[in-house]
């Protein structure tokens, strides 16, 4: 059986500002769940990569979100204690009802308020993208994780929406597109965390849609519009609305416009 959880409480400068954050993912909160398809499919694929010999006593997953893998956690591993963990207090308040882990915690993937050696599973499914210090992200897990646990996240890297950006480019070459790191950072910084590196690659994936406005109506839903340093401010006058629009037809195929997400996979390994 696992001792009590202790919660402890603590007294890239182009990555999103990581209030901005956590307000944008609170108000997305009740609209997140109905466009999540990408990150539902996304997050059972790490599931299916979790070591098939693992049995935390406890699991932490981190940046929660709606909860909904918390859930699948608890499915996964019915013994274990779950902990559910975002810095968007608008999601912890949606997903604490539905149930999944025992505690719901508001904290920072950066500075988890944990103590050393206390979880066994480290999961994390599309958020640590929005931590300007991945370093720092993957020193905490090594801090928290006991000998023989697991970090198991995926992550956005640099591709990711690039037709998106190549029409804004085309229009006015401001910054309207989440920035994300690149690949070859994510495997730097995992060769040199200290952890066993199991596993670590790039998968993209492809939606379509109908329209341009389908698109931006799901990067809002999800809370994931631009949230970038340097962004324009205001409204975007009809006129550049349609020269993007014009730019993006430029990619239609036949099942629609395409959205790109390179998609990063990546499992660690805390050895004894």
């Amino acid at each position: 059986m696992a001792e009590p959880l202790a919660i402890e409480t603590s007294g890239e400068d182009l990555l999103p500002d990581k209030r901005q954050v956590a307000a944008s993912f609170s108000r997305a909160a009740e609209s997140y769940d109905s466009v999540a398809a990408l990150q539902r499919v996304v997050g059972t694929e790490l599931l299916a990569r979790l070591p098939g010999d693992l049995k935390p006593a406890r699991w932490l997953d981190l940046g929660s979100g709606t909860g909904y893998f918390s859930r699948a956690l608890a499915a996964r591993f019915p013994q274990a204690e779950g902990v559910a963990l975002d810095i968007a207090e608008g999601m912890l308040r949606h997903a604490r009802p539905l149930g999944g882990a025992a505690h719901f915690v508001a904290g920072d993937a950066e500075c988890l308020p944990l103590q050393a050696d206390c979880v066994d599973l480290l999961f994390s499914s599309l958020a640590v993208q929005w931590c300007a210090d991945f370093a720092a992200v993957l020193g905490e897990a090594r801090r928290v994780l006991r000998p023989d646990g697991v970090f198991a996240f995926t992550s956005l890297c640099v591709g990711t929406l690039q037709e998106l950006r190549d029409s804004w480019q085309a229009v006015d070459g401001l910054v309207h597109v989440n920035r994300f790191r690149r690949f070859e950072d994510y495997q730097r910084l995992c060769s040199t965390s200290g952890l066993q590196l199991l596993g670590l690659e790039r998968q993209p994936q492809v939606l379509h849609f109908p329209d341009l406005r389908s698109l931006t109506h799901e990067l809002k839903a999800l809370g994931a519009h631009n949230l970038n340093p340097g962004r324009p401010g205001g409204l975007t006058g009809r006129a550049r609305i349609l020269a993007l629009i014009d730019a993006y037809e430029r990619f239609r195929q036949p099942q629609g416009l395409p959205a790109t997400y390179q998609v990063v996979h990546g499992v660690l390994h805390k050895s004894r």
